[in-house]
């Protein structure tokens, strides 16, 4: 017998919640595939099976709160392999017997039916990979499609991953924020009295999480928004000119978030006072720039954080983001991804939002909200001419940040993305 466990939970986090059993008791498991996830308030962690067997009673069911090194199932061990000993037994047996009879020709005929009969059933159950089954399933992927680079066509998560790049590759043009949509929710099953249904559906950890952050921010930050516009029509016109070279190049699309990114930092060096945190009665101004960008997951917003932004090129900057994409629709981001961050971007354009206050991420002090790009009459050298519009919406820690040093901040972004060159020769 063999106990699954609850693993060691990230730093800062007590307990977690047993969120989908993936195998049930009775049927067989393979030794690391995914059993059980359970969901903290950071993450979903995917517990594996430690060996070969059956699974046998569930400790713990959906729903119930665990703690570290709780037992949650038991696994019997050997009984996953039974299937080869049944060949054993018969043929083994009959082979004395064999020669009794005057033309032992039978006896290896009927040998071999059941020799071959358990060939399929193991070469068809290790063709995808526990990790690689759970995202074709969110994603709704035949993986039939997916060419497997794995031992004996295996296909893994880098399978899959790669054939979602392959196919956003071949799908019309769109604009980069495709990286942080999420697919529409379903909506819940309402029941109750005719003409009036609802339902009641428990918060999750996550969104439970994001809920008790977003008062703590009004709580404890004195919050102020400055609002300013971008024409984007030079921006648009470098990334149409050299995108293709640039995927050809690095392998990652070349999209907007990345010039967004540089663009920010730049202004953080500027003013360094939106790179800072409010510490007890301290300001403590921070010589890095780890940026954290929100993304849309099936589970709610989560924002992983791209560190070091000041020494990543654009392709670091495009890949860092589309990994981040993927991982939060796989619901693989990591503690450590989540956790930190001295500013973050996010964008309420991709669903739409022409304007937004966007809420501080504690402790942070500032957060660039970018919307829809919008084509509008904008008048250029006393001419009027039709540009690519984007309104930019800054919030800040009003208890350090004043609204001079916040106006000229994001100013700062401004022209830095409507003149992109700037960025090149940092001036």
């Amino acid at each position: 017998m063999s106990e699954v466990r609850v693993p060691a939970l990230p730093e800062s986090v007590a307990d977690a919640t047993v969120l989908t059993w993936h195998k049930q008791p009775g049927e067989r498991v393979s030794r690391a595939e995914t059993l059980v996830d359970l969901e903290t308030d950071k993450v979903v962690l995917e517990v594996p099976a430690p060996a070969d067997g059956v699974l046998g009673e569930i400790k713990a069911k959906e729903g119930e709160l665990v703690t570290f090194d709780t037992v949650l199932a038991v696994i019997t061990e050997g009984a996953a392999p039974s299937a080869p000993a049944a060949p054993k037994t018969a043929p083994a047996k009959s082979a004395p017997a064999a020669p009794a009879a005057a033309t032992p020709a039978p006896a290896p005929t009927r040998q071999t039916p059941p020799a071959a009969a358990p060939e399929p059933a193991p070469a068809h159950e290790p063709i995808i990979t526990p990790a690689a089954r759970r995202l074709v399933k969110e994603m709704a992927i035949d993986p039939s499609q997916i060419h497997g680079s794995g031992k004996d066509g295996r296909v893994q998560k880098a399978d899959v991953i790669a054939f979602l790049d392959e196919r956003e590759r071949q799908a019309p043009e769109a604009t980069d924020e495709h990286l942080l949509e999420q697919q529409a929710p379903a909506s819940p099953s309402l029941t109750g009295e005719a003409g009036r249904p609802e339902q009641r559906v428990p918060m999750t950890r996550l969104r439970a999480r994001i809920a008790e952050r977003l008062l703590e921010a009004q709580r404890n930050a004195a919050m102020l928004t400055t609002f300013n516009e971008v024409n984007l029509s030079a921006l648009m016109t470098l990334r149409g000119r050299y995108k293709d070279r640039f995927e050809q190049q690095h392998g990652v699309r070349l999209g907007l978030m990345s010039f967004f990114v540089k663009a920010t930092v730049e202004a953080l060096k500027r003013y360094p006072v939106l790179n800072a945190t409010v510490d007890g009665e301290d300001i403590l101004y921070h010589g890095y720039y780890d940026i954290g960008i929100a993304v849309s997951s099936p589970r709610g917003l989560v924002v992983p954080i791209l560190r070091n932004c000041d020494q990543l090129t654009m392709a670091d900057i495009e890949g860092g983001i589309a990994e981040f994409a993927t991982k939060a629709q796989d619901g693989s981001l990591s503690y450590e991804e989540l956790t930190g961050g001295t500013f973050s971007i996010t964008n309420g354009g991709v669903f739409g939002s022409m304007l937004s206050t966007p809420i501080l991420n504690p402790p942070q002090s500032g957060i660039l909200g970018m919307h829809k790009i919008q084509e509008r009459p904008v008048v250029e050298n006393g001419e009027i001419v039709v540009a690519p519009m984007m309104y930019l919406a800054l919030t800040y820690d009003h208890r350090i940040i004043d609204g001079r040093e916040a106006v000229q901040f994001l100013v700062a972004i401004k022209e830095l993305l409507e003149d992109p060159a700037l960025l090149l020769l940092g001036v």
